[in-house]
């Protein structure tokens, strides 16, 4: 499957917009495919962050348990999980623009079973319905940073 790549321009500066997108505990009422959010670790987020997600996914309610990687704080971070045969790699890039914020979103999956890699062509007829609901978080998350620049 090639990698998944959607931008997103929000007019927000990027202190603000790095705090909405690493606030687990907001991201339930922030992003409506979240149905529930379970941080696992103590302390702020940040390297090693892990935290249990559940969303809807194709019609249906998935839980995936998820850890922050490569965390630079106000720059980028990468969310990895393993599930289904595959390791699922979602890296977060923050970058000012003008008097807002520039992310882009780059997810990758890479099957690391037989029966993972044999299902790699079905993969590739899923990434219109990823890069949709990658679409659909980034307007909900933007959507929160933009007010919390207002306030």
């Amino acid at each position: 499957m090639k990698p998944i790549v959607q931008d997103c321009e929000i007019q927000a500066p990027l202190p603000v917009v790095f705090e909405v997108f690493t606030d687990l505990g907001r991201a339930r009422e922030r992003v409506r495919a979240i149905e529930a959010l379970e941080v696992l670790t103590p302390g702020p987020f940040g390297e090693g962050t892990r935290f249990r997600e559940t969303r809807r996914m194709f019609g249906q309610s998935a839980t995936e348990t998820m850890e922050v990687r490569d965390f630079r704080p106000g720059q980028s971070y990468a969310l990895t999980a393993e599930s289904h045969g595959c390791r699922y790699l979602s890296t977060f890039e923050f970058t000012p623009s003008g008097t807002g914020t520039r992310v882009r979103i780059t997810f990758t999956a890479e099957p690391l079973t037989t029966a993972a890699k044999m299902m790699g062509s079905m993969m590739s007829l899923m990434a219109g319905s990823v890069q949709k609901a990658f679409r659909e978080d980034l307007e909900d998350l933007k959507q929160a940073c933009e007010a919390r620049a207002r306030t």
